[in-house]
């Protein structure tokens, strides 16, 4: 059974591609995330402060495309990014800091 994930593309005032991750990203949705990203040119946000649950399939995604990706996250997500190292190969800024 795959997990409820909704991604949503946009483009933020800045010109930069917008990716809106809403729900949980695991090992079911992974496929999902990964065409996302790899069908989105140049530097994509991706926006994932309404995800809930993060595991370590969707962190090797985001370590994927860690070469053209900027993360908004949730403090709930900030300690998964921070461990697995992902905050040290990307900008992370925290919910609605204005990064959008």
């Amino acid at each position: 059974m795959t997990t409820p994930l909704t991604l949503t593309p946009g483009v933020r005032p800045d010109g930069v591609a917008l990716l809106t991750a809403a729900g949980e990203i695991d090992m079911s949705n992974t496929d999902a995330l990964a065409a996302a990203l790899e069908s989105t040119p140049g530097p994509v946000v991706i926006d994932l402060t309404s995800v809930e649950y993060l595991d370590s399939a969707g962190l090797s995604v985001l370590f994927a495309h860690a070469d053209h990706i900027a993360l908004i996250a949730n403090p709930l997500l900030t300690p998964v990014l921070t461990i697995s190292g992902l905050a040290d190969l990307v900008t992370v800024a925290e919910g609605d800091s204005g990064a959008r």
